[in-house]
């Protein structure tokens, strides 16, 4: 067993650690959806530099692509075999992985998921992460705001993250749904609304090629689309592109989710509309304090009074501030961006 784990482990597509010295008593992992993603990217600096302020080592491990579950059941075995006191996990599948967590769990680790929670949220120890449902929420605000009387004969995109709805899409699209006045019918599902001027969902992976397939194949649908949420900044360029070569660049609102420095840098260019800035390092470096914790003298993490996670913030992004809905400008977001 001890060998079939071995060779897993060399299949991952990033493992490291190798930074930190030997002789540390303390081992976390870091298991994020991908290694290229600048969210990711960020999250893993995060978790680095706090186990280094605090004498840990860290085992990073991530997905090929977007969705690659098996690669992360892989590294949470890995993790259990290597001993280590905790894992902080950006699922990739928040349902099927649940019954990897529990071992993990069993075996005497905390695990806490970062950024997506897991279906059950309770599946983990403890979620760190934004308010996804409010970050919708404030996106789908500043659209009706932005759009005043015409909101009611609005035409929207959905561009969301994968056909397995998982939780962290469903929490943005519902929120934006709610923001903008649409009545949800079941708020943990993607695409059961009757409200005609959802145009249609199409799903993205998180990634710019995605976002421009989803695109174009709901302006096939109605190519009069007005307004476009999008999972994340990199589908929302995707979406852009799509209507940049029909002409339709200027007159659509794009908005979306996570504050990266390309994303607030596509506001400053009028390419995406109005974003949701999530705080990825915060998330990784709490996340490895609340290991440390737990090895120390078994303290379970510590959730938001109130919520049913640890919430590390949101702010709404955007050069046109629009009434009733609280902003920062792309001068702030520059400062606070990640990637």
């Amino acid at each position: 067993m001890k060998k079939l784990l071995a060779t897993t482990a060399v299949a991952l597509t990033a493992l490291s650690g190798a930074a930190f010295a030997d002789g540390h008593s303390v081992t976390a992992c870091l298991i994020t959806k991908t290694d290229t993603n600048p969210f990711f990217v960020k999250m893993k600096e995060g978790a680095e530099a706090k186990a280094a302020e605090l004498g840990m080592t860290l085992k990073s491990f991530a997905g090929k692509v977007d969705g690659d579950h098996e690669t992360q059941v892989a590294a949470i075995e890995t993790c259990i075999a290597d001993g280590a006191k905790g894992i902080l996990l950006t699922p990739s599948d928040t349902s099927s992985i649940v019954s990897s967590v529990q071992q993990a769990r069993d075996a005497g680790l905390v695990v806490i998921a970062l950024d997506t929670p897991l279906s059950p949220i309770d599946a983990a120890d403890a979620t760190f992460a934004t308010d996804n449902f409010l970050a919708g929420e404030l996106i789908g605000k500043w659209a009706a705001a932005k759009l005043g009387d015409d909101a009611a004969n609005a035409k929207i995109a959905l561009l969301d993250l994968a056909v397995s709805q998982p939780t962290v899409g469903v929490l943005r699209d519902q929120g934006f749904l709610q923001g903008f006045g649409i009545n949800l019918v079941d708020p943990n599902v993607n695409g059961d609304e009757t409200d005609p001027r959802i145009v249609g969902n199409d799903v993205t992976a998180g990634n710019e090629e995605g976002g421009r397939k989803a695109m174009e194949n709901l302006l096939a649908k109605d190519p009069m689309i007005n307004v476009v949420y999008t999972i994340n900044e990199p589908a929302a360029a995707g979406a852009y592109e799509a209507l940049k070569s029909i002409g339709r660049e200027n007159d659509v609102l794009i908005v979306s989710v996570d504050g990266g420095c390309p994303g607030v840098a596509n506001i400053k260019d009028g390419i995406i509309g109005a974003t949701s800035q999530q705080y990825p390092l915060l998330m990784a470096s709490k996340g490895i304090e609340a290991i440390a914790a737990w090895a120390k003298d078994g303290t379970k993490p510590a959730l938001t009074p109130g919520k049913d996670f640890f919430d590390t913030g949101v702010a709404l992004v955007t050069d046109e501030p629009a009434e009733g809905v609280e902003s920062i400008d792309t001068a702030e977001g520059t400062n606070l961006c990640w990637g």
